[in-house]
Order: structure tokens, then sequence, then C-alpha cells
């Protein structure tokens, strides 16, 4: 064959079609699109949510592997752990006796006192055990999943605790699972209560996520390295007296009125495997309005449903009493 009638163009799948350029500017384009709308009216969500809902069996069998292994050496260092944590406990236990005792005492005394002085009552908080699954795959944020979701009563903004102090807040809930906003995330804020001093003050996440940072404090603040800082109860979300964190840093400078304040929280999420999901404080205290407001509506309800007093008339009053005088002289 004559190489002059070999066709040297090149085959149609390679002429079809925009260019690269063209398809990247143009899905480029669709994805900021998309993104818009989605922080500005959430159409994303319910998509994530059938996703996550989706995807949920999958990340639960791709953990078995992960599990087994776990529990594998778990099993082998159980019966060394086991020995040391019974020899803990005991000591543990020996010196919490007389503590024990004091503890007693006291709390049958500040009931008696809450009594004479009719405060309120100290505050019982519904709440529900939960396990960490894994963290979120996000590099610009600090969030954990856990394995409890809407069908199990979880709702938006309920804090998780674990036997330290405070871990964060529930940001996003789906079915089976929710995410957890730690405490050293950027987007976290939490108000707390210095318990040496009593100063009220709010913290956020820092930015390279290791701790909290005490905003807008005076330069001439009262605050040390070492104080413990517990939840104000302010916020109507933490029930108050929970331990966040301790001071870690202060720094006083001079070109400002503010001091820069760190602190690390006592609860270290990366050593963390079991939690507590505690239900927010305004919610127990909307049932109890609501339930207050119910018993009050059956008081009323009852009232009036009972048979009002018949009023005796004078002429009624004299007949009863002529019957009274007759049987007298009957009797005589």
């Amino acid at each position: 064959m004559p190489l002059g009638t070999l066709d040297r163009s090149p085959p149609p799948f390679f002429r079809q079609g925009p260019s690269a350029l063209a398809r990247l500017i143009t899905y480029s384009a669709l994805g900021v699109f998309l993104m818009v709308l989605d922080a500005r009216w959430h159409l994303a969500a319910p998509l994530r949510s059938a996703i996550a809902l989706a995807l949920h069996p999958v990340q639960r069998a791709l953990l078995v592997p992960v599990d087994a292994w776990d529990a594998a050496g778990d099993y082998l260092r159980g019966s060394q752990r086991a020995e040391e944590a019974e020899l803990a406990a005991r000591t543990q236990l020996v010196q919490q006796a007389a503590r024990l005792a004091r503890t007693a005492e006291i709390e049958a005394e500040n009931t008696r006192l809450r009594a004479l002085l009719g405060l309120r009552p100290a505050l019982q908080v519904e709440s529900q055990a939960a396990e960490i699954l894994y963290e979120a795959p996000d590099p610009f944020s600090r969030r954990v999943v856990i394995d409890r979701g809407s069908s199990q009563g979880l709702t938006m903004g309920a804090p998780v605790v674990d036997e330290q102090g405070v871990l964060g807040q529930v940001t996003r809930v789906y079915a089976l699972s929710s995410e957890v906003t730690l405490l050293s995330d950027k987007d976290a804020q939490i108000p707390l209560l210095n318990t040496r001093t009593q100063q009220r003050s709010i913290a956020v996440g820092s930015a390279d996520g290791a701790g909290l940072e005490l905003r807008f404090l005076p330069a001439n603040a009262d605050v040390k390295e070492g104080d413990l800082l517990t939840t104000s109860g302010l916020d109507g979300v933490y029930p108050p007296g929970l331990p966040v964190a301790r001071i870690s840093l202060v720094e006083r400078r001079g070109d400002t009125n503010f001091a820069r304040v760190l602190a690390q929280p006592v609860a270290p999420p990366d050593a963390v495997r079991h939690v507590l999901v505690l239900r927010p404080v305004d919610e127990l205290d909307g049932d109890r309005a609501a339930a207050a407001a119910a018993a009050r509506a059956s008081a009323a309800a009852a009232a009036a449903s009972a048979p009002a007093p018949t009023k005796r008339t004078r002429k009624s009053e004299k007949a009863d009493k002529g019957e009274k005088s007759d049987g007298k002289g009957d009797g005589r």
C-alpha cells in the first residue's frame, strides 16, 4: 500500500468533545456553584445524610478488622492490665472510704439546707453512652463520629463528656451516627468559670487545634497557670461544674490591653473510646416547664369539675332549728 494513501488524522475519540481546559473550567464553576448553594440554602444536607446512612454499614464492616486487631491486643495484655487495675482500684477504695462517709454527710446537710432555704434542687441530666467510631476525614477541623444518632434520641447541641471532663458538642446528627465537634476545633466555643476566682470567660478553639484560648481577658485579670476551668452553665447547653481545661500559658504584653491565655483540655480526645452524651440543659428546663404547666392545667380541670357547695337560706336554717327543738320536746 502506498504511504500517501494512509489516513494520518487522529481517531474520532480524540477529536470529539471539548478540550481539557474547558472541562476543567466547567467542572470548577459547577463545584463552586454547588458549594455556594449548600452554604446558603443547605441543599446538600439531605443528600449528605442519605449518603452517610448508606455508607454506615460499609464503615462498620471496614472497622471489623481494626476492632478484631484491637481486641486481640487487648486480650493479650488484658491479664496484666486487669491485675494493675485491681491493685489501683483497691488502693483507691481504701483512700476513698473516709471521703465517702464525709461526702454522704455533706450531701444530707446540703439537702436539708436547700429545703430550708427553698433553693432549686440539683439538676439531674439525662445521658446515654456512645462509642467513638473514627475521626472525621477533615484536616481543617477536629471532629469525631459516634455510633448514636437521631434514632437513639440524640439532638443537635448535646454535650459530650467522658470520665475526665467535657470533650465537645454534637454538631451534626444522622440516623445512626453523629458528628461531635471537639473543644479544640477552631469553630468551637464554650463559656467557662474559673474555680479559683469565680471569674467567667469564653474559650474558643485555637487555630492549630492544640487547645483552647480565652478571649478578651484584661491584662490585669487574676489568671494563673494551673487554674481549673469548668462549665458555667450560662449557655443553657452544658450543665454547670463540669471540668473543661486547665490554664497552661498566660502572657501579659504591654502593647495590648488583653492578656493571651491558653488552656489545655482535661479530657484528651485521642485517648478516648467511650463517651457519654448528655441532654442539653435548655431541653430539660423546657420539659420541666411543660410538666408544670400540665400539672397546673390538670389541677384547674379537677377544680372545675368538682361540685359547687350549696348555699343554705335563712328559712331552711330556721326550719332545721325548729325540727331540733321539736325533737328535744318529744324526748322529754
